[in-house]
Parts: structure tokens; C-alpha cells; sequence
């Protein structure tokens, strides 16, 4: 019987979707735009996983909302350990329940949210001289490092069956340079992780050229047809062929030549849809997420009204291997696997899969 630790962020993510880029010092201005937690869902999936696998785990965890409560949903009778100091919680309530769980020997510490929780995690473990592993359940808008599962239930799985160890990265960026279009990362720690597949690798910032591409993609946009572009470089360099600079970081709805919505939250872009509409997105380098990943506005209601465009440069393909989505919803997520056609040149593409 393994025991692992769990403990829950429940501001996580939360920022996505409202076109904040992040939670961190942002949770009332999401709230105040209608975001939702995020979070708790996605230990739930994690956290059925580990019971259809394993369900005689023994999890340690805080009181709800850091983990018990959904801990409870998905079968277990976990042993609570601590509470939240305050009503709002705070990255000091990640950092004790961490330390308690290392104090009782657990043999994991599964932590959902995204790279600032797995900073206080990895932190955590290294102040106090451990060597326990430690695996992330992606809630958070910027998932850069390589320690989480490429899903919550791919993160479950993990947690249930893993065997061997390996080294991995634990990164980080500003969150007010990357809402200024900046992207900064900084290596915080090397940690122990579960070995496995399932791992998504971290984040690599490089990329290939890409002014064909977006010339193609230029080229065939239609009148009347509304495009909601993602983030990112390879993206950008199509805005750039559509006339303007858009925002590099966020997501950017244009039609007929004109910007309907610039940084645009999940709600914003389901305002501006029309009869016909098409997303223009490129896969994360180093991970291949298409959805999922630092482009939560793209939420399963706004993919589910369009076409989907992918574009990227051949180098990138080659290094990523296949492409994966994590939209948060199961059904849709099915939906999208299979083989896609991705563009990487004015009229070339490439078949890939969608795992």
C-alpha cells in the first residue's frame, strides 16, 4: 500500500479563462470577471484514478478546500492532518501541509496547480532535506516545468503505478512580465519524479520560421469568418500577416480586418463569435498541448463553436512527436484525438496525431 500526500491549490487556474494569465495576486480581480476554481475538478480526476488503480492508497491531506473534501469524492477515507490557517488560502497553507506529509513519510506528494505550487512544493522538500518525489496534477494557467502528468488522470495513474524515479525541472515565470507579452523563465529546483510516459516534458521556448505558415493561413482567411488566434510566436507571426501586433501572451479574435477583441477572456470571445468561426493555435514546444496550456480562454465552449487551425514549424513537429489536448473536458478532449493535418509552410502540411 503506497501513501502519498495530497494537497489541492483551489485558486489554481483560475485566471485563465478570464484572460488573466495567472492567479497570483490576481484572485479577486478573477473572481470579480466570473472565474470559477478550476482546481477541484481536476484533483477529482486525478484522484478517481488513483482509486480505480489503487484503492487501498493511503492519502494524507488538509482539510477542504486544500484536498479532503475531494479526497472523500473519489472513495478514500484520508487521514486530515491540518487546515488552512485563513479563509483565503495562501501558497504558506501548500507549504505546511508539504511539511506535515513529510513528517509522516509518505512516499508521494501529489500537488495540484500549476509551476508556483510546484515551486513551493519542491521549496518545501529541499528545506527540509527530503528526497521524496513529488508529481503535479496541471491546474494552473503556465504549466512550464516537467513534473506534472500531461493530464489529471494521466497524473492519477502515475501517482497508482509508478516503479522507478528520475530527476526533472521545476520552472518558473513572472507573471507580470508574461502578462506583458514577456516570457522569462527561471530554473528553481531539481526534484524527484515519478519515471513515466505520462510525464509532460518542460516547456522549451525555441521555435523554427514561420512566415510561410502564416502567410498561407493570411492568404485563405475569408470574409465573414471570425478567427479567434491563440498565443504564442508561431501565432503571432499570422496576426502580423493580418495587419496587427496582438497580444503575444493572450488570445486575439479578428474578422474582415478588423480586431474584434484584444486579450480576450473565454467570455469575451463567446461574445464576439459569428455564424462562422475558426481557432488558429500552435502547439506548446517541448509538450505539443495544442489545448490546455496557457491558453485556457480556448475553453471547451468556445472550441466546440469552430474549426480548429493548427500551424507550427516543421523542427517543432519533429522534436514533439505527437500533439495533446487537456481542455478539461473528457468528452471534447476524445473528440479531438486522432489524426490532424497541422500546417507548416504557405500550402504544406503534416499529418499528426492527437493523443
Amino acid at each position: 500500500m503506497r501513501t502519498i500526500g495530497v494537497v489541492v491549490n483551489p485558486i489554481a487556474g483560475m485566471g485563465g479563462r478570464v484572460g488573466l494569465k495567472g492567479t497570483d495576486g490576481k484572485v479577486d480581480e478573477a473572481r470579480a470577471r466570473g472565474a470559477e476554481p478550476r482546481a477541484p475538478s481536476r484533483a477529482r480526476a486525478a484522484l478517481d484514478r488513483i482509486h480505480e488503480l489503487a484503492p487501498e492508497t493511503e492519502v494524507l491531506t488538509y482539510e477542504a478546500p486544500l484536498g479532503a473534501g475531494v479526497a472523500r469524492e473519489a472513495g478514500f477515507d484520508p487521514t486530515v492532518l491540518g487546515a488552512a490557517a485563513d479563509e483565503e488560502t495562501t501558497a504558506a497553507d501548500t507549504r505546511a501541509a508539504v511539511a506535515d506529509f513529510l513528517d509522516r513519510g509518505v512516499e508521494l506528494v501529489l500537488f495540484v496547480g500549476g509551476d508556483g505550487t510546484a515551486v513551493d512544493v519542491a521549496e518545501t522538500i529541499r528545506d527540509r532535506d527530503a528526497d521524496v518525489p513529488m508529481l503535479g496534477v496541471p491546474a494552473g494557467v503556465k504549466v512550464y516545468s516537467s513534473v506534472f502528468g500531461v493530464t489529471p488522470r494521466a497524473a492519477g495513474q502515475i501517482a497508482a503505478t509508478f516503479e522507478d524515479t528520475e530527476r526533472a525541472e521545476v520552472n518558473d515565470i513572472d507573471e507580470d512580465d508574461y502578462r506583458e507579452g514577456e516570457v522569462h523563465t527561471e530554473l528553481r529546483a531539481v526534484v524527484r519524479v515519478p519515471a513515466a510516459e505520462q510525464r509532460q516534458a518542460s516547456k522549451q521556448l525555441g521555435g523554427g520560421t514561420v512566415e510561410s505558415l502564416a502567410e498561407g493561413v493570411a492568404r485563405e482567411a475569408r470574409d465573414g469568418v471570425t478567427y479567434v488566434l491563440g498565443p504564442g510566436s508561431t501565432v503571432g507571426a499570422v496576426k502580423e500577416e493580418l495587419g496587427f501586433e496582438g497580444s503575444p501572451l493572450g488570445v486575439d479574435v479578428w474578422r474582415d480586418g478588423e480586431v474584434l477583441v484584444d486579450d480576450a477572456s473565454e467570455r469575451d470571445i463567446l461574445d464576439a463569435l459569428g455564424e462562422e468561426n475558426v481557432i488558429v493555435v500552435s502547439p506548446i514546444g517541448g509538450q505539443g498541448f495544442v489545448f490546455g496550456r496557457g491558453n485556457q480562454q480556448l475553453s471547451p465552449a468556445v472550441i466546440e463553436q469552430c474549426d480548429l487551425e493548427v500551424v507550427a514549424s516543421k523542427s517543432k513537429l519533429d522534436e514533439i512527436g505527437t500533439l495533446r489536448v487537456d481542455t478539461g473536458d473528457p468528452d471534447l478532449d476524445e473528440t479531438l484525438q486522432g489524426w490532424l493535418q497541422v500546417r507548416v509552410g504557405r500550402y504544406e502540411r503534416r499529418l499528426m496525431q492527437v493523443i
